[in-house]
């Protein structure tokens, strides 16, 4: 549906009364009769552009441009693909290099791509790969976490197209994290390693260039968020005291695995006093109860990240995971009168339902909800990372060859 026409409604609609709800409608009444009935040459002459280019599909024809870098990214700019920051030509020379390392062919999909569902064929998410500065070894990676992504239960659709702010993270473990050198430990979220930096900014490429994601068009961000331009992180196995994500969630520690999550920014919280788990913890739970996030009423699989030393200090009182979700479960809550005393309540009636006669709400609705990981350096620094809620739920999948086999190292994936 390249074409097809978009009205767009007066914003905002949230907590509209009835008259004003009528009047907003009247006001693109016009506009719903004349895209039902008129052609898209005249839409576009009376009503604007957007009508035949907001949903438009990117052309496949290769773009022939001047060959030089300002060229280039001045036709991207001119074109709405990208980011916005300069992007590295997507040669035909350099995009055969990076297939080299997949077993599948250019033309194989992974699928539609939301809002747009252009398909994420193996040819264009190399092309975005090259263009954010991907190392070639990179695209294995890459290509795993779109299947993730794409998975029903993450529902892409609602991560692309909400107000909130919210963007795909990614978190790698085994022994391929390890070869291509994505940090795990100081600045972690932060700039300074090529792989974190690049194979976080090609999935955003892909959600941008092949799913139309393009802020005010078809992505509705109130503010977004900085992670939307690159989200991926290691887990530092090496200095986490409990089991990696990947094998709490069914895969051996030989396995490559990458996860995706529909979350925020991270939330710091901040203890460099504590020495006890109830300490530590305590912290943990004040710093994340609260009505303004979405796993308040939405709950979900929100991310609890320990810095190491918080997680050593937990874990040397004998502390698990489970131990962890147990204590912020109970304690990580919102008193149901300040619930029953704001606005928000109206849209919690699970809230009743799930948690009959309690003083105090949970974040999650079960405590083994909490996805909880180590990344980061020294330093009494931790943080969280609220989700989009449990509309959308976060992925894990084996870094794989085209047969399903689990690769075991970046090589395996070299024709």
């Amino acid at each position: 549906m390249g074409t097809i026409p978009i009205v767009t409604v007066p914003h905002p609609l949230a907590d509209n009364e009835a008259p004003e709800v009528a009047r907003k409608a009247q006001a693109i009444a016009r506009e719903v009769v004349a895209v039902l009935t008129e052609p898209a040459e005249k839409l576009a002459y009376e009503y604007g552009s957007r009508f035949v280019k907001s949903a438009a599909p990117r052309s496949s024809a290769t773009i022939r441009v001047e060959e030089s870098l300002e060229a280039v990214n001045q036709y991207f700019l001119e074109h709405e693909l990208g980011d916005g920051l300069p992007a590295v030509p997507p040669t035909p020379e350099r995009v055969a290099t990076m297939l080299k390392w997949t077993d599948r062919a250019p033309s194989d999909t992974l699928g539609g791509v939301p809002p747009r569902y252009g398909e994420a064929t193996i040819e264009k998410v190399a092309v975005n790969a090259v263009m954010a500065g991907c190392a070639p070894e990179y695209l294995p990676v890459i290509i795993t976490a779109v299947q993730a992504m794409l998975e029903e239960r993450f529902n892409l659709y609602a991560l692309q197209t909400t107000t909130h702010p919210c963007a795909p993270m990614l978190v790698l473990n085994g022994p391929i994290a390890r070869e291509l050198g994505v940090n795990s430990r100081y600045n972690v979220f932060g700039p300074g390693w090529r792989a974190n930096a690049t194979i976080g900014r090609a999935i955003r490429l892909i959600l941008l260039n092949i799913g139309g994601a393009l802020p005010g068009v078809l992505d509705h961000a109130t503010q977004g968020q900085p992670s939307k331009y690159s989200y991926c992180v290691a887990e530092n196995e090496a200095e986490n005291p409990w089991e990696p994500l990947s094998v709490e969630r069914g895969f051996g520690r030989e396995v490559s695995t990458v996860s995706v999550f529909p979350v925020e920014n991270p939330h710091n919280i901040n203890d460099h006093v504590s020495r006890s788990a109830t300490g530590v913890l305590t912290t943990f739970a004040s710093s994340m109860a609260g009505m303004g996030s979405n796993n308040a009423y939405l709950f979900g699989d929100p991310v609890v990240c320990f810095g190491p030393e918080h997680a050593a200090v937990v874990a040397r009182d004998g502390l698990t995971k489970d131990d962890v979700r147990a204590f912020l479960f109970e304690h990580a809550r919102t008193p149901r009168e300040l619930w029953q005393s704001a606005a928000m309540y109206r849209i919690s009636s699970d809230h009743d339902r799930i948690f009959p006669g309690e003083k105090a709400i949970p974040l999650v609705e079960r405590k083994e909800d909490f996805v909880i990981i180590v990344v980061g350096g020294p330093g009494r620094h931790s943080c969280w990372m609220p989700t989009f809620g449990r509309t959308t739920l976060s992925v894990t999948r084996a870094i794989s060859h085209k047969d399903g086999a689990p690769a075991k190292s970046v090589q395996e994936f070299m024709k």
